[in-house]
């Protein structure tokens, strides 16, 4: 058995003292690819670090929403232009993100729209997916994805609603728009229930699991430091969720990862 986990950040502090150790343990557990994910371009130097260690780690180079210099001055072109020139600088690049909207906690609405678009068309430009933060914040996410849909429609943006926690309503938009959509730890918290009902009706080939480690580790770990190793886990509590065995979902899920990816 196989499994992806398509949501990383091992460059954490959190994983300074035993990443090799942690390394084991996601091998153990049959996790065989991880899409490391950026919060800021300023990471990707440490990222590329960590590839060259474990040749199974790709990665994405995006800004986040709540990234400090853009919930402080606003969104900087020149931060696109460089994003768009590191994702082209390494053949492991396989996505840009993560990018999205947060509304819970910034009032930096109107930068981080502007930030979502500049991501979105530099993904076009590149043909690659991205990876989409989206926390309260659905409504707006759906619209700047149609806007920005409209410009190209034969070339619709490809890519995953990451950690996703949206309701089964929300979780059809998405899919709609052609998105995949990724389950985390939040999955198996037992009062999470809409989130239990929009895992049943994502398409089997649109659907994906991760950790978003170092955060959100699932039960049984839930309050401890999460890692790859647990995204088993998160794929035993969705697959027992829609009724399907774990070997049939970690192959469909690993599947999925490898072609919205193109991980090989």
């Amino acid at each position: 058995m196989q499994l992806v986990d398509t949501h990383v950040h091992i460059n954490f502090k959190d994983f300074q003292e035993d990443l090799g150790a942690v390394r084991d343990r996601w091998l153990n557990n049959g996790v065989n690819r991880l899409v490391h994910s950026c919060v800021s371009p300023d990471e990707f130097g440490q990222i590329q670090v960590i590839a060259d260690q474990f040749p199974e780690v790709s990665f994405a180079v995006g800004l986040h929403p709540l990234d400090k210099d853009l919930n402080g001055t606003g969104w900087n072109p020149e931060v696109g232009d460089r994003i768009k020139a590191l994702a082209s600088s390494d053949r492991r690049v396989v996505a840009i993100g993560e990018t999205g909207l947060d509304f819970f906690k910034s009032d930096s609405k109107d930068a981080q729209i502007e930030a979502f678009k500049s991501q979105l068309r530099t993904a076009r430009s590149l043909n690659l997916p991205v990876i989409i933060h989206s926390r309260e914040a659905a409504t707006t996410t759906r619209e700047v994805l149609l806007e920005i849909n409209a410009e190209s429609p034969t070339e619709p943006i490809r890519g995953v609603m990451h950690c996703w926690a949206g309701n089964p309503e929300e979780t059809q938009w998405f899919v709609d728009l052609g998105m995949y959509i990724s389950f985390s730890g939040v999955v198996t918290f037992k009062n999470a229930h809409d989130l239990h009902e929009s895992a049943k009706i994502v398409p089997s080939d649109r659907i994906l699991v991760e950790t978003d480690c170092p955060f959100l580790a699932p039960v049984p770990k839930r309050g401890k430091r999460n890692e790859p190793a647990y995204v088993l886990h998160v794929a035993e509590n969705v697959a027992k969720l829609r009724g399907v065995d774990l070997e049939t979902f970690a192959a469909q899920t690993t599947d999925n990862a490898f072609k919205l990816f193109a991980l090989s």
